[in-house]
């Protein structure tokens, strides 16, 4: 399928910024540093620390209206683990409060090469427990809580459900993964396509992976790559979104396939037409679309 009219002129726009990847984390941030896209209203929203194992983790908390105890998604934002904040992931959290009907906790976790793995995997997991044992502060229901994230937030929430399962809890019902980093591989179909001009390249994705391992060996650990992950029995049902002209594309429906075949409950969904970033993407119509597609499989999921 061609690139879909909407997305052309987003890569115009972008295509007028220095390439990602071509300045230092710090400059990239400071570029990035736009007003959050306006999201609709929710019926609270609160910001607060959570103890983690590197310090406070700020985390936003959004409420939807009713009376409770609701199910909880912990959400993970994109970025590479090197960009982000929770200003970015602010009109898709509110989206999905409204539209699943549970509280969002949205994750400040640190970044790389200040932090460099596995400190924004212990953090999501960190904050994770803590929605399960102290989640009753916001009316949570400890046993029904799912995780989700874009990008390197879906590689961090697939991980998180990979921990919760090694580490013994907290029991996950369901993980959002859109576009998901999977696997440290740029030889996949998806990324010799799509390698540049669709918004995330190859160059951008080995300046995120040099940025947030430690070394080469960390690129087959799976709490870095969950695609190393041995055993995936028993890991929370999934949701697995995907976009045609996306770098990442491959491993996210090959993580989907190991899913499927170690009878976890998983559907995995191909966007044509579609780039990397498309989750809840302003201006793009199959982006709120999808949202509120995955948004209903909360609900169903967290039921």
């Amino acid at each position: 399928m061609p690139l879909h009219p909407q997305v052309k002129p987003i890569l115009e726009m972008f295509a007028k910024f220095p390439a990602l990847g071509s300045m230092s984390p710090q400059q990239t941030r400071d570029l990035m540093r736009l007003p959050p896209a306006p999201g609709r209203p929710v019926y609270r929203t609160e910001d607060r620390l959570v103890a983690g194992p590197g310090g406070g983790i700020l985390t936003r908390i959004y409420t939807p209206l009713g009376n409770g105890p609701f199910p909880a998604l912990v959400w993970f934002h994109g970025g590479g683990w090197v960009l982000g904040n929770l200003d970015g992931a602010d009109a898709t959290c509110r989206s999905l409060c409204n539209e699943a009907g549970c509280v969002v906790v949205s994750v400040d976790y640190r970044l790389a090469p200040e932090h460099k793995f596995p400190a924004a995997a212990e953090d999501c997991y960190a904050v994770t427990s803590w929605a399960h044992n102290s989640g009753s502060l916001f009316n949570i229901d400890p046993n029904r809580i799912a995780v989700g994230g874009d990008s390197a937030g879906g590689n961090l929430a697939a991980v998180v459900g990979l921990m919760a399962k090694e580490r013994g809890g907290p029991a996950l019902r369901f993980q959002l993964l859109a576009y998901p980093v999977t696997d440290r591989d740029y030889s996949t179909k998806s990324y010799k396509d799509n390698a540049e001009g669709y918004l995330l390249t190859t160059a951008s994705m080995k300046w995120f992976w040099d940025h947030y391992l430690r070394n080469d060996q960390d690129a087959k650990n799976p709490h870095a790559a969950p695609m190393q992950a041995r055993d995936m029995t028993g890991l929370p049902a999934a949701m697995i979104i995907t976009a045609e002209f996306d770098p990442l594309r491959d491993e996210g429906e090959a993580y989907g396939k190991r899913l499927q075949q170690a009878g976890v409950s998983t559907v995995v969904k191909r966007y044509d037409g579609m780039i990397h970033g498309f989750f809840g993407m302003p201006g793009v119509d199959i982006g709120a679309q999808v949202v509120t597609e995955a948004a209903q499989a909360l609900r169903k999921a967290l039921a």
